[in-house]
C-alpha cells in the first residue's frame, strides 16, 4: 500500500533533519526545490559521465581535472532540471503524497521565484560547461530538448523512464566530447544505450514509490506498465544494460588484460550488484524501493572505480 503523508514520513521528499536546518528558514525551500539535500540524483547524472572520461581521457591528470568539472556541472544541472520537472508538476505533486511538500506544490515557492533560481542555476551551468571544448558546449546545449520535455513524458506515454535514460545517460557522450574534437566512435553508442538500459531500471524501480497515487491521478510509469512482472522487466533491462556496456567496452578497445582488467572487475561488481537488486524487488513496497534506487550510486561506482583504475595505471 502507498504510504500516506503521515505513516511513511521517510518517504515524503522533504526531511525533518539536515545540514539545511543550519540555514535561515527562508532558504529552506531553494534546498528542498533543487534536491540539494539528497545528492542521489546528481550522483546518477554524474557516473555515466564519468564512465567516460575514465575511458576516453589521454591521460590521468586530464581525467581527474574532468571529473571534478563534471561534478560541479552535474550538480548544478541536476538542480536545475527538478525545478524544471516541479514547474510542470506542481499540480500533480499536490495529489501524490510523496512530493505534496514540494515547495511549488506545498505553495513554501512561488513559480516566480522558482524561475529565477532555475535562471541563475542555468548561467552557472553555463559557466561550467564554457570551460570545455567547443564540441562538448554543443553536446551538452544539445541536452536541454530532453531536459525540458521529460516532465511530459509521464503524461502520454507509459515510458517515461526511457526519456530519463536518454536524459540521464547523455554523460557518456559529453565525456567523449571533453576529450576529442571528432565524431564519437560507434561502440560509445553502444555504452550509451547500455547506460540508458541501467537507468530505465533503476528509474522503474523508483517509481514503485507511487504507484497508488500515479494510478489515481492519471500519472503513466513503467512501474504501471510492468505491474504483474515487475522483477522480470528490471532483470531484462539491468542484463541488457550489462550486455551492452560489456559489448560497447570490448569494441573500444578495454583488452582483459594489464591495468584493462580493473575496468571488467568493475563491470562485474556492478552486474552482481544488480542481480542482488532484482532478486531484493518486492512489487509494492515504497521503502525498499527506494532502498534499491539509491544504491544504483554504488552499482555505477564500482564501474566508474575500475575504470579510473585502468586509467590510472595504464603504462
Amino acid at each position: 500500500m502507498i504510504m500516506t503523508k503521515t505513516a511513511r514520513p521517510s518517504h515524503t521528499d522533504i526531511q525533518q533533519q539536515g545540514w539545511w536546518r543550519l540555514l535561515p528558514v527562508g532558504l529552506h525551500p531553494y534546498v528542498f526545490i533543487a534536491r540539494l539535500d539528497r545528492p542521489i540524483g546528481w550522483w546518477l547524472l554524474l557516473l555515466p559521465a564519468w564512465w567516460s572520461i575514465a575511458l576516453t581521457a589521454p591521460d590521468r591528470s586530464t581525467m581527474v581535472m574532468l571529473m571534478l568539472v563534471f561534478m560541479l556541472g552535474a550538480i548544478i544541472t541536476r538542480a536545475a532540471g527538478c525545478i524544471i520537472n516541479d514547474m510542470w508538476d506542481r499540480r500533480l505533486d499536490q495529489k501524490v503524497a510523496r512530493t505534496a511538500k514540494r515547495p511549488l506544490a506545498a505553495g513554501t515557492m512561488s513559480v516566480g521565484q522558482a524561475f529565477l533560481y532555475m535562471l541563475g542555476l542555468g548561467l552557472a551551468g553555463l559557466v561550467v560547461l564554457v570551460q570545455l571544448p567547443i564540441m562538448a558546449i554543443y553536446v551538452g546545449l544539445s541536452a536541454i530538448p530532453l531536459v525540458v520535455l521529460y516532465p511530459l513524458a509521464k503524461r502520454v506515454t507509459w515510458f517515461p523512464q526511457v526519456v530519463l535514460g536518454l536524459t540521464f545517460a547523455w554523460g557518456v557522450p559529453l565525456g567523449w566530447a571533453a576529450n576529442h574534437t571528432d565524431l564519437a566512435q560507434p561502440a560509445l553508442g553502444l555504452i550509451y544505450a547500455g547506460t540508458a538500459a541501467w537507468i530505465f531500471g533503476y528509474d522503474t524501480i523508483y517509481a514503485i514509490q507511487d504507484m497508488d497515487d500515479d494510478r489515481r491521478v492519471g500519472v503513466k510509469s513503467s512501474a504501471l506498465a510492468f505491474v504483474g512482472g515487475l522483477k522480470r522487466a528490471i532483470a531484462l533491462s539491468y542484463g541488457l544494460a550489462i550486455l551492452l556496456l560489456g559489448v560497447g567496452l570490448y569494441q573500444f578497445g578495454l583488452s582483459v588484460s594489464g591495468s584493462d582488467a580493473f575496468g571488467w572487475v568493475g563491470l562485474g561488481l556492478m552486474a552482481v550488484h544488480l542481480a542482488w537488486q532484482t532478486i531484493q524487488i518486492k512489487n509494492v513496497d515504497p521503502a525498499q524501493a527506494l532502498i534499491l534506487f539509491m544504491s544504483n550510486r554504488n552499482a555505477g561506482l564500482f564501474l566508474a572505480g575500475g575504470l579510473a583504475l585502468a586509467q590510472i595505471f595504464a603504462p
